[in-house]
């Protein structure tokens, strides 16, 4: 175990006090010592001012700091007490920012809640907020943005090469592969229609 900074503060040796006038302050070396609750409260507020935190995350970085393990468990569960730290709630908002933001498939969002500790029945209520609909939405949008203005979709050989790549970035956002394929040749189908109405237009300009 970690031996705790406080404890080698006890063990150095005294600080010299030959020469003090009675009565004089005493030195910053020897003014009490922090109390360990208090420290770790402290560290606790800083984080949670920064960003939402997750328990886990809040103990990793008590422990960091050398906070010991009974007093750190002892200060987050008066936190979770009065709903300064709250892991559903953590996950719920999480999973609306990683949707939002990054257009994460539930899958990746697991993933990421996991190595933040939040895991099972927690992270799936929080996940029920997404549905399928949701996602293939979202996949559709990141195709969209991702498939280039100039994209010759008659080339076989460009078709196949842009499929490729759309479906792998899908992928690494935790797209299923099947629902990441459909996707991509739907928005490469509706590419290829626009194209072709725009082609009429242009041949017919005073066609409705």
């Amino acid at each position: 175990m970690t031996e705790s900074p406080y404890a080698r503060r006890r063990a150095g040796p005294p600080p010299a006090t030959a020469g003090r006038r009675p009565g004089a302050p005493a030195s910053a070396a020897q003014d009490p010592e922090p109390d360990p609750r208090e420290v770790a409260r402290a560290i606790v507020l800083r984080q949670l001012t920064a960003s939402a935190k997750s328990r886990r995350q809040l103990e990793d970085k008590l422990a960091d700091r050398n906070v010991p393990e009974d007093t750190a468990r002892e200060v987050l569960d008066r936190f979770e007490e009065v709903g300064l730290v709250d892991d559903a709630q953590y996950a719920e908002l999480y999973v609306r920012s990683r949707a939002g933001s990054r257009k994460l498939a539930r899958s990746a969002i697991r993933r990421e809640l996991a190595t933040r500790g939040v895991s099972g029945e927690l992270a799936e209520a929080a996940l029920e907020q997404r549905t399928d609909e949701d996602e293939r939405a979202d996949a559709a949008e990141l195709v969209r943005r991702k498939l280039p203005a100039g994209l010759d979709l008659s080339d076989r050989t460009e078709r196949d090469r842009a499929v490729r790549r759309l479906v792998g970035m899908l992928g690494r956002k935790g797209y299923a592969p099947g629902l990441a394929f459909a996707v991509v040749q739907e928005e490469l189908e509706a590419r290829t229609g626009a194209a072709a109405d725009d082609d009429v237009t242009e041949a017919y300009p005073d066609t409705p």
